[in-house]
């Protein structure tokens, strides 16, 4: 069902539109009711996180263009900088071809990752000395 409303919008044309609610309808959300989001730092484009949400995350995200998160850990919505003060707005949000997996460009305000890093991509993996480098200093 889902593969196939994504699918038919590949016969679109550029420029083409769909209502926004029928897409979010649409989003294969997993068993647990989410979906994973890649964020992205819209001038650099550096890939800063990796995190679900769900529907309410994703309308929240939308309607305040703060991102909004749903965290598996603490089993809660989680805007992003509520306790860091480190924040993302949304700059533009994207779908893949098959609606499996979100794409958001944001304007990010201090560290994205928990660690005080810039982003939370800093294990860096070696292949031919099959090591894992710690790539960027933590701040203090």
């Amino acid at each position: 069902m889902y593969h196939e409303f994504f699918h038919s919008l590949e016969s679109l044309s550029d420029k083409d539109s769909v209502p926004l609610a029928t897409v979010i309808e649409r989003l294969p959300f997993n068993e647990s009711g989410l979906i994973p989001v890649i964020t992205q730092d819209a001038s650099s484009k550096d890939v800063l996180m990796f995190a679900w949400m769900n529907k309410e995350s994703l309308e929240l995200t939308l309607s305040t263009r703060r991102m909004t998160y749903w965290s598996r850990s603490r089993n809660q919505l989680w805007a992003k900088g509520e306790t860091s003060g480190h924040t993302q707005r949304l700059i533009s949000m994207s779908f893949d071809c098959d609606g499996d997996a979100i794409l958001c460009l944001v304007e990010q305000s201090g560290a994205a990752c928990h660690t005080g890093r810039p982003d939370c991509f800093y294990l860096q993996v070696d292949i031919e000395k099959q090591q894992v480098i710690i790539a960027g200093d933590k701040p203090e």
